[in-house]
């Protein structure tokens, strides 16, 4: 995307852009409960160019996966047309929390520092052993590659923000309770 599109929006980088491992989708209940929350009272219309570009990778990605398990739609229960519904509708969530979020951050100053992008380049680079030195001028090269993993860094400042603000209160519940709470989520 290109710096002018994003200043649009009032952004310096996109929104959700890293490609997401299956792992990473995993978020704790605290964050997904607050993600869900600023989902439901931000309800408006995404650009639908930024939808596209998000929806665009991550089917890139579901296809991708699918070779690779050499799967098809009907092995997950699915049609092709029902997943892309499914996966464009995840692309709009995403984009629209993204800019949620950048926006939240932006009006409290929340910044990347220059530190926390060096171990996240380091961090990478240590997954690629041997090669360091390589991840390190890849990213010095290219500003796309360190938007992209200056992203989630940033959005992941501003849920830790808004979690710090949250007034937490315990609550005694039954153990079935608690289970069944987790099972739903599970499903």
């Amino acid at each position: 995307m290109s710096p002018e599109t994003l200043s649009v929006f009032g952004l310096s980088c996109e929104p959700f852009s890293k490609e997401i491992d299956d792992a990473d989708l995993w978020l704790p209940p605290s964050k997904r409960a607050l993600l869900d929350e600023l989902d439901t009272r931000h309800k408006f219309e995404p650009p639908p160019t930024l939808v596209e570009e998000e929806f665009d990778r991550v089917w890139k990605s579901v296809l991708g996966e699918m070779e690779n398990e050499k799967k098809t739609f009907a092995d997950e229960n699915t049609t092709e047309e029902k997943a892309k519904a499914e996966y464009r509708a995840i692309a709009e969530r995403r984009v629209r929390l993204g800019l949620v979020l950048a926006e939240i951050g932006e009006k409290n100053t929340i910044t990347v520092t220059e530190d926390e992008m060096s171990r996240a380049v380091m961090e990478r680079a240590r997954q690629f052993a041997g090669q360091e030195q390589r991840v390190w001028d890849y990213y010095r090269q290219n500003p796309q590659a360190v938007a992209a993993l200056r992203a989630p860094i940033y959005e992941e400042k501003v849920v830790d923000f808004l979690l710090e603000l949250a007034s937490v209160t315990e609550k005694k519940v039954a153990r079935e309770e608690l289970y069944k709470e987790d099972d739903s989520t599970a499903a």
